[in-house]
């Protein structure tokens, strides 16, 4: 993870601005999501009592974790809807989530940071006190690791939708996971490990058809989003370049053939190597926009690699469909859980998915009345920064219109408001005292995106 620029008191005034004017700008509109916030809660309260809600034939306690992230509101929703008790947690930093308000929500706590000693046993002890059947992780890259680290402590007393240590570590380093595709005969791409940037400068480019990309094998919130083709114009300029970046044996990389095209990505739940769960979404860097496409080539791609790994627990794969020979690589595995998920807000079997232990009869996708996801805010930006364009305008008005907000439920509004306009202010009143340099908010996983944050 790169580290924090110190700031100079102009950087400090201008980043203080900048939270100041987002602060205003949702201060504006919270009348407006006060009065629609109110509407649902008044139309829930007298509709509930006659919406009859799911008893599960064997009620399960289900705690998940990630609670500041969309995915987990969307999971803790499914479980809740099929008549399972829901335990929500999320680290002390996030104690704040507008999500512990759900009415699926039962308990919510707050933990260490899983890179703390403190995190096992603060894990074991709610598991404990609360009687807890299955814990699904919602993790971010970094604690993906403790949570499958964590798994033998938590074994006695309940069971843990995740892949074990060893497999986490090899789906997570990008090079390892191509290597283990590409030995069971599916398609990836041209793949290299460097832990030099000599390696790259010697590299004989010569022949070959494709250019090239470098990625960090450890997770990097930055620069995950560079696609610097290479080799550059010129030898120095690939030099400087590479010469540029934390390579090292400790921080690896892996130079892999950039392959143009369509790129899709997915959210997968196994167990023992079979295909519960499945959706797949055409992707983008910035990925806030879900709609389900029927891909059988990359659905039968990840029943092979998953049946043949024997897999338990959530992948997300990233794929590319090549523009040249429409031949469709697998680029990347992310063993946790992707915010695709989001896509079943309305299927009434998720819940039998995670928790059924022998193979269900049928896949779980998306219901075909399931509407594209998004998240308003995302979507309000685009729309303001296209208004140079009719034509981009309507189309971002189209996916407004047609889709529906990931987070805002008419039978459960509150956590949408607490989000807007609770989670995210006071992450920006922090960030005002404390000055960050920031990105951007990202609201599907309800946080600041700082440099150097977490």
């Amino acid at each position: 993870m790169p580290s924090e620029p110190e700031l100079i008191p102009g950087n400090i005034f201008l980043i203080r601005l900048k939270t100041l004017a987002t602060l205003a700008l949702l201060l504006l509109v919270l009348p407006l999501n006060l009065t629609l916030t109110a509407v649902a809660l008044l139309t829930a309260t007298l509709t509930k009592p006659f919406q009859p809600r799911s008893l599960a034939a064997n009620p399960q306690t289900i705690l998940i974790s990630g609670g500041k992230m969309t995915k987990a509101l969307q999971l803790a929703r499914s479980f809740h809807n099929a008549g399972h008790r829901v335990i929500l947690i999320e680290t002390h930093k996030y104690w704040l989530t507008g999500h512990r308000y759900s009415w699926a929500i039962d308990k919510f706590y707050t933990v260490p940071n899983p890179e703390s000693p403190e995190y096992p046993q603060a894990l074991l002890d709610i598991v404990k006190q609360e009687g807890v059947d299955v814990y699904v992780p919602v993790c971010s890259p970094v604690a993906s690791y403790y949570d499958a680290a964590v798994q033998t402590i938590l074994a006695p007393y309940c069971s843990v939708m995740h892949v074990d240590l060893e497999m986490l570590e090899r789906l997570d380093d990008k090079y390892q996971f191509a290597t283990a595709a590409q030995a069971l005969g599916l398609r990836v791409p041209k793949s290299y490990l460097i832990t030099n940037p000599q390696q790259v400068i010697d590299f004989d480019f010569t022949g070959e058809q494709r250019k090239y990309i470098i990625k960090s094998i450890p997770y990097d919130s930055i620069r995950r989003l560079d696609l610097t083709k290479l080799p550059c114009d010129t030898p120095a300029e690939t030099a400087a370049f590479v010469k540029s970046l934390p390579i090292s044996e400790c921080k690896p990389w892996i130079m892999q053939e950039y392959i143009p095209g369509q790129e899709y990505c997915t959210h997968s739940t196994v167990r023992a190597g079979h295909l519960q769960l499945h959706c797949c979404c055409e992707s983008s860097a910035f990925q806030v926009n879900y709609e389900h496409v029927d891909r059988s080539d990359i659905e039968d791609w990840i029943r092979t690699f998953a049946g043949s790994l024997k897999l338990t627990g959530q992948i997300s794969l990233d794929f590319m469909q090549a523009e040249d020979d429409g031949e469709v690589y697998a680029i990347e595995c992310n063993p946790r859980t992707h915010s695709a998920i989001t896509m079943f807000y309305n299927h009434p079997d998720v819940a039998q998915a995670y928790l059924q232990p022998n193979e269900i009869e049928q896949t779980v996708q998306p219901l075909s009345s399931s509407r594209p996801t998004y998240w308003i805010y995302h979507e309000i930006w685009r729309l303001l920064t296209h208004l140079y364009s009719p034509k981009l305008t309507w189309q971002r008005l189209q996916i407004i219109i047609q889709g529906k907000d990931a987070i805002f439920d008419w039978q459960d509004p509150l956590p949408f408001l607490m989000v807007h306009h609770w989670q995210i202010p006071l992450l920006l009143l922090g960030n005002l005292r404390n000055p960050k340099q920031w990105i951007r908010i990202d609201f599907n996983i309800g946080k600041l995106v700082e440099i150097g944050g977490d």
